[in-house]
């Protein structure tokens, strides 16, 4: 009998599955439904190499199309380490702020001051030791010096002070607004994924199993119990206790197979309602990027990100950030795009949006993808500021030393669309809007299940017994950074509380 079943050996599930095995009394089970690759020596290349993002291990999603028609991909991993294993190895907290909202909304335990010992416990930062920082944890974190930046995003930094933003050494820092390097949870050019880290430090252990190329088809129940999974191979796995951590796509997916989630939803497909949970599926939310696309004769040799500033737009909703423009590239592309065959973007993206998007069912065959709405851009206030964004972006591009590194005419939205005329920007930022690829809040967490929320402020599934979620679907609001860091923070958290019992 397996005590704890771990659903997902993503970034959230490889940590749950790494410090509940510290207790050698406890029997763990993680379950990965792509590929598992024990040591270093066996990943793939591009799951190796931390200078970009890969997509070549993926689930394949695409988005519902938008009012154009468009639909966007939205990839995630299907790799051991899930999107720690392929993303761009930004590590950044978001404002204390984005925390103490959650805690406002009735998260008991989850303020900034109750959640910074966990962002402490995960990481070792190799630039600051103090009081906000970790320096023991499984996770390596540094900021690239000016000696290892190439030359766009030394240019990038250069030109954004020129542009007024103020320089920031430490991203991660409460109150930090501007522009510095990007910590990185990155060593000597590897991408240190939580299956690298936590998973790699836990293999050894006799409690603790991993079984890759698993997928799980539904939980299985006893009354309203959760008593362990049956899986794609017709396999059932008995387990006292069940933790889903398969992401905010594919942990509502399971529950709604599962019987757990809208009953209107599940009778269209026939499925059991075994607990009517309206908001499994609902309040998703996402950061939408879109970039100005520039060329150049910059080497594209090297990380392709290394640098951030982070703003606030006219009409933040809340303290802090709630913008993003980073330099990405060079990258080598068609001379049909750019005409060196080199291009950079300064991208922009949108880290408080107030648009939101759902995750249902297609059907019950588990390997058919959900219906993914994103939702991008739906709130006029959000392409509003994707417009302000794009047009500092622009204005960076145009400040020396950046501008010497441009090579042609704007690409995009390109010199056609002025920067007065902000219903052409609009309309090119629609046109080309992306996922920046932080999903979160499709399980998430409240007091009230008729409101919307489908876990308690400890992960425990409403209406079902030993049945928990510990993964970025379960928050409430999404917090201004990229969401791998919070996500393993939040492992962190329920981790603690798993292990109490």
């Amino acid at each position: 009998m397996t005590d704890v079943l771990v659903v997902g050996g993503g970034s959230a599930g490889c940590v749950i599955a790494a410090r509940l095995s510290e207790d050698p009394s406890c029997q763990v089970l993680l379950l990965e439904g792509g590929p598992d690759a024990a040591t270093l020596a066996e990943l793939p290349r591009d799951v190796v190499d931390a200078s970009e993002p890969t997509e070549g291990h993926d689930w394949g999603y695409k988005s519902e199309p938008d009012a154009l028609g468009r639909s966007v991909s939205l990839p995630r991993a299907r790799f051991i380490g899930g999107c720690s294993s392929t993303n761009g190895c930004f590590a950044l907290r978001g404002a204390p702020a984005d925390y103490d909202r959650w805690a406002q909304l009735g998260n008991a335990g989850w303020s900034f001051d109750e959640i910074l010992p966990f962002f402490r416990r995960l990481e070792t930062d190799a630039d600051f030791a103090d009081d906000w920082h970790g320096v023991d944890g499984p996770l390596p974190i540094r900021r690239h010096p000016p000696s290892e930046l190439n030359a766009v995003q030394l240019a990038f930094i250069d030109a954004a002070r020129s542009s007024g933003i103020a320089s920031v050494e430490d991203h991660n820092r409460p109150g930090a607004l501007g522009v510095g390097p990007t910590p990185r949870n990155a060593r000597d050019g590897v991408r240190m994924s939580t299956a690298l880290t936590y998973l790699t430090a836990a293999r050894g252990r006799p409690n603790l199993t991993i079984r890759g190329n698993t997928i799980v088809e539904r939980v299985v129940f006893d009354g309203a119990r959760a008593t362990g999974a049956h899986l794609t191979n017709g396999e059932v796995i008995d387990a006292d206790r069940v933790v889903l951590a398969a992401g905010t796509y594919a942990t509502p997916a399971i529950l709604q197979r599962s019987g757990v989630g809208p009953a209107a939803l599940l009778a269209t497909l026939g499925i059991r309602v075994v607990v009517d949970l309206p908001g499994v599926g609902e309040n998703l939310v996402d950061h939408p990027l879109c970039a100005v696309d520039l060329s150049t004769t910059a080497d594209t040799v090297g990380a392709k990100f290394q640098t951030v500033a982070t703003l606030r737009s006219q009409n933040a909703p809340d303290e802090g950030p709630d913008l993003h423009v980073f330099a990405a590239g060079p990258f080598d592309v068609s001379t049909d795009f750019s005409p060196t065959g080199r291009v950079f973007g300064l991208v922009a993206g949108l880290m408080l949006p107030r648009s939101r998007g759902w995750v249902r069912l297609r059907s019950v065959d588990p390997l058919d993808p959900p219906r993914i709405d994103v939702a991008h851009l739906r709130d006029a206030d959000d392409t509003a500021r994707m417009v302000e964004a794009t047009l500092v972006a622009r204005r960076i591009s145009r400040a020396a030393p950046l501008a010497e590194l441009i090579a042609s005419d704007e690409l995009s939205p390109g010199p056609s669309v002025s920067d007065n005329d902000i219903g052409g920007i609009a309309e090119s930022v629609r046109s080309r809007v992306a996922s920046y690829h932080h999903p979160v809040g499709t399980c998430r967490m409240g007091t009230d299940p008729d409101a919307g929320a489908v876990v308690d402020p400890r992960g425990r599934v409403y209406g079902i017994e030993q049945l928990h979620v510990a993964d970025a679907s379960i928050m409430p609001t999404i917090p201004s950074a990229n969401t791998n860091l919070p996500t393993i923070m939040v492992a962190e958290r329920m981790s603690a509380w798993l292990r109490q019992g």
